[in-house]
């Protein structure tokens, strides 16, 4: 497990060469903000930070409830059940085992490991939401709901799988030979890429993903990944 601290951010992670998973501490004036909670065993150092920093965990916001980002919330909730849960409305359906697809969505398949949990989300997240000082933006691509959150004052964006690091800056469903997962999980392609685009056109000096080292001043490396995935997405390389 490593901890580090970027501004008002902790990135908490679970270090694995084949898949290491971050989530995030953001303080605020008087509490912290948790955004993911990767695995059970991300619970007790997570705690822990709480305890060292001095402020309690609010609010608990899911990026999207595939397992690796929500494998700890059953746990976590246990030891914190005065915290609010926040997740997208549209990914609360995939969260309570509902993966039909709208009338507008494509058809494609919703794909990536999903688990079982007895947390309820106490609010259900629309874009443009504010938690604190983080907006929420609504990415859908990587899950037909999934959110990014934005602190506009310091420039910060958590992305969840919006985006991806570990392997390459790149676009969620672009693979990337060394880290293909997230992209392997990714539901469509097109849509991700229009998130990441939408994205693109913040002011951004910190990138915070699921997986991968937080990136300082990261706009060319972000507009590059978009021109990639579209290439790749017409049929060029995927490596």
């Amino acid at each position: 497990m490593r901890i580090r601290n970027y501004k008002n951010i902790y990135q908490i992670t679970f270090l694995s060469m084949l898949f290491p998973i971050n989530c995030y501490l953001v303080e605020e004036d008087s509490n912290l903000t948790l955004i993911d909670i990767g695995l059970k065993s991300f619970c007790e150092p997570v705690l822990n930070l709480s305890k060292k920093i001095g402020k309690p965990i609010s609010n608990i916001i899911l990026t999207h409830p595939h397992s690796d980002h929500i494998g700890g919330l059953d746990k976590l909730n246990e030891k914190l059940p005065n915290a609010t849960v926040y997740i997208s409305k549209r990914d609360s359906l995939l969260m309570n085992g509902d993966f039909s697809l709208e009338e507008n969505e494509p058809s494609s398949k919703i794909n990536g490991g999903f688990i079982d949990v007895n947390t309820k989300s106490d609010v259900l997240l629309n874009d443009g939401d504010y938690i604190g000082s983080l907006k929420a933006i609504s990415t859908p691509g990587h899950t037909p709901g999934s959110m990014s959150f934005y602190n506009e004052e310091l420039r910060i964006l958590i992305t969840g799988d919006a985006f991806q690091v570990k392997g390459g800056l790149s676009v969620s469903g672009d693979k990337r030979l060394f880290f293909p997962f997230p992209a392997l999980a990714t539901w469509s392609k097109e849509i991700a890429i229009e998130s990441a685009k939408k994205l693109s056109k913040l002011e951004i000096d910190l990138l915070a993903t699921g997986h991968g080292d937080v990136i300082e001043s990261p706009k060319e490396l972000i507009i590059n990944a978009i021109k990639r995935a579209e290439k790749n997405l017409k049929g060029g390389s995927s490596i």
